[in-house]
């Protein structure tokens, strides 16, 4: 049976169980999303530093920021399956936000890896109804995995 690939690259120290959730959470969002396998896509889990600089290039914004996604949806010469994209996610910064939210890291690190899944599948939240659509599909997907507690840090 095809399955989908998430490529999860620890740029920092995270525990082997953390990895497995964020792959759940991004397999959860992606089945959420009736996406069918196979599909592949990777997850960076890096620092302030990188994720700056990424911001920098990529949306000329200097700052760092708790998640980027860069979608693609090709289907690269020599794969078998499309490559949904890359997803950055700051550590740092979701620990800051996890303790500004009153929840724990992992589930500000799960709650980013979803919203960073929906925006390699096109959701967005530039206008009210992209952004309550997203946040909709978000909030259905935290409570397929027991964080219905979990919300975003509006800012």
């Amino acid at each position: 049976m095809a399955e989908f690939v998430i490529e999860i690259q620890p740029d920092v120290p995270v525990t082997e169980g953390v990895i497995e959730l964020l792959a759940s959470a991004i397999n959860t969002t992606l089945h959420q999303q009736k996406i069918t396998p196979p599909a592949e896509l990777t997850l960076l889990l890096t620092d302030d530093k990188t994720i700056r600089q990424l911001n920098q290039n990529f949306r000329q914004v200097d700052a760092p920021t708790d998640v980027l996604s860069f979608p693609d949806g090709t289907t690269p010469p020599g794969m078998d399956m499309p490559y949904l994209g890359d997803i950055a996610i700051s550590v740092p910064y979701a620990t800051r936000q996890s303790t500004q939210a009153g929840h724990g890291l992992v589930a500000e690190l799960q709650l980013l890896a979803i919203h960073g899944t929906l925006h390699l599948l096109g959701h967005d939240h530039a206008g009210p109804e992209e952004k309550a659509a997203m946040w909709a599909n978000q909030q259905t997907i935290l409570d397929q995995l027991g964080l219905s507690h979990v919300a975003p840090v509006e800012g």
